[in-house]
C-alpha cells in the first residue's frame, strides 16, 4: 500500500513573473558549474538561487537559501496554491528525431514504510546528502520532485489526461532543451479520491531522486523524534513526487557514457591484448556505422563499445559465464547489466582499478564530447553503453540490489520551480 495526497503548491506568480523559462531550471544533480553560472545570471529569480547557490567564502548558502525563499514570499515573487491538488504534467520533446510526449502526476508522496512500498536501484553517497539535508533543514520544502515510476494498472494517468484534455494548463515553459512543460490543476474531489485509491495498490520504484528521498526520510525522522513524534500527517511525513507509467511510450532512457585515462602502468596495446580474453573485438571505423551496430547488437547480446587511438570497437562478450565467475556474490538481474560487465570485467580485472575511484572516471551522456576528448590524448579511452531497459532496473530493485552508480539518466528531466512542496503548516 502507498499513500499519496494532494497539496498546496507554491508557484511563481505569473503577474509578477512574466517569462517563466528565466526563472525554471534543471535538477540540482545534472548542472554542472557552466550551467549553475548560466542559471545564476539568467535571472535574479532564478530557481537556482535556492536550490544551488553558489559557494560565498563566510556565508552560510543554506541560510540565503532559506531567506531568499521567505523574502520571494513576501514579496509575491511566489504564491501558495488556494486548493490542494494534484497536478497533471506533460512534457513535450524530441529525441533521435523522434516527437516524445511524457505524462505523469505530481503529489506528495508518504515517507512512512508501514503506508509506502517504495524500491530504489541506485546507490547513493554522503557528500550529496548532507548537502541536501543541510539545506532540507534550513529551507523546510522539497523543492524538486523525485521521479518515481510505477505500472499504472488502473490506467490514472488516462483518466487525468480525458479530465484536463479541454482544459488550459495554468502552467506553460519551454525550456533550453526545446522541450515544453506543462501543468494542470486536478481539483475534483471524486477523482482525487480516485487516484488515491488506485496508487495504494502500486509499487513505486524510484528513478531519479535516491539522494533526495533518502534525505527526505531523515528529515522526517529527526522531526518525529525532536518536535512532533505524535504529528503523523504533517507535511514533513510526505514528499513531492513526480509519478509517471512505467510502460509509457514517451519514457526515454539514455545511457550513461564514461571516459578514462589509461595510467602509465598500461600500454594501449596491452588493454586491448586483455580484452581479448573476454570479449570478441571488432574495429569500426565509421562513427554512424559503429553506433548503429551497438545498438543492434544491444537488442541481443551483451557488448560493450570502446573508442581508442581514432578507431571505435565493439566488445562483444564472449560466454556469459564469465559474469557468473566474476560476480558470483550479486543476483543474476545484476550480472547482465552491460554497465555491470564494463565495471568488473573492464576497470576490475583488465585495468586494476575501482569504478568507485569516481575522480578516475567522467560520466556523460554525449558521445561527441567523449570522442572528442580521446582525440586529444592518446592514452584517453571512451567508453559507450546502451541503455539499461526499464524492466531491468525493476528486476534488480525488487530483489534488493543497487544498480552501479551512473547507470540511468531518464529524459528529459522534470523541472524544478514549477511546484514547490512545503513542509510547514
Amino acid at each position: 500500500m502507498t499513500e499519496i495526497k494532494p497539496f498546496r503548491a507554491i508557484v511563481y506568480n505569473q503577474e509578477v513573473i512574466k517569462e517563466l523559462s528565466k526563472v525554471v531550471c534543471p535538477p540540482y544533480d545534472v548542472i554542472s558549474q557552466a550551467k549553475q553560472n548560466y542559471y545564476h545570471g539568467l535571472s535574479p529569480y532564478n530557481f537556482i538561487h535556492i536550490l544551488f547557490g553558489k559557494d560565498v567564502p563566510d556565508e552560510d548558502k543554506y541560510r540565503r537559501a532559506a531567506e531568499l525563499f521567505q523574502k520571494w514570499q513576501k514579496e509575491k515573487i511566489l504564491v501558495q496554491e488556494e486548493k490542494p491538488c494534484v497536478y497533471f504534467y506533460s512534457q513535450q520533446y524530441r529525441i533521435r528525431g523522434e516527437k516524445k510526449t511524457r505524462f505523469g502526476l505530481i503529489a506528495a508522496m508518504s515517507l512512512d514504510e508501514k503506508r509506502s512500498s517504495v524500491y530504489g536501484h541506485e546507490h547513493t553517497r554522503v557528500e550529496p546528502k548532507t548537502d541536501r539535508l543541510h539545506l532540507l533543514r534550513k529551507v523546510k520544502a522539497n523543492l524538486s520532485p523525485i521521479f518515481v515510476l510505477f505500472s499504472d494498472k488502473k490506467r490514472v494517468i488516462q483518466k487525468c489526461c480525458d479530465y484536463v484534455q479541454d482544459k488550459e494548463p495554468f502552467i506553460e515553459v519551454g525550456d533550453d532543451e526545446k522541450t515544453v512543460h506543462r501543468v494542470w490543476r486536478i481539483e475534483s474531489d471524486s477523482l482525487l479520491e480516485k487516484i488515491r485509491q488506485a496508487m495504494r495498490t502500486e509499487d513505486f520504484f524510484i528513478a531519479d531522486g535516491h539522494h533526495r528521498y533518502e534525505v527526505a526520510r531523515a528529515y522526517r525522522e529527526e522531526m518525529l523524534k525532536k518536535h512532533e513524534p505524535q504529528n503523523q500527517e504533517g507535511e514533513f511525513n510526505y514528499l513531492l513526487s513526480y509519478f509517471t507509467n512505467v510502460e509509457s511510450h514517451g519514457l526515454s532512457i539514455l545511457p550513461i557514457h564514461r571516459l578514462i585515462t589509461l595510467s602509465q602502468k598500461i600500454e594501449p596495446q596491452e588493454m586491448l591484448q586483455g580484452l581479448r580474453e573476454y570479449f570478441h573485438l571488432e574495429e569500426i571505423k565509421d562513427k554512424a556505422r559503429f553506433f548503429f551496430l551497438l545498438q543492434k547488437a544491444g537488442n541481443t547480446e551483451h557488448v560493450v563499445g570502446m573508442y581508442l587511438a581514432h578507431t571505435f570497437h565493439l566488445l562483444r562478450l564472449k560466454n556469459i559465464k564469465i559474469l557468473d565467475r566474476l560476480m558470483l556474490e550479486k543476483p543474476v538481474e545484476y550480472r547482465r547489466l552491460d554497465v555491470s560487465i564494463l565495471n568488473n570485467i573492464i576497470f576490475n580485472q583488465i585495468l586494476s582499478f575501482s569504478p568507485e575511484e569516481k575522480e578516475k572516471i567522467t560520466y556523460g551522456i554525449d558521445p561527441d564530447e567523449f570522442i572528442q576528448t580521446a582525440d586529444e590524448g592518446k592514452r584517453n579511452v571512451a567508453f559507450f553503453l546502451n541503455p539499461v531497459k526499464v524492466q531491468q532496473i525493476i528486476a534488480v530493485a525488487l530483489k534488493g540490489e543497487k544498480m552501479p552508480p551512473k547507470s540511468t539518466y531518464f529524459y528529459p528531466k522534470v523541472l524544478s520551480g514549477l511546484l514547490v512542496h512545503t513542509l510547514e503548516e
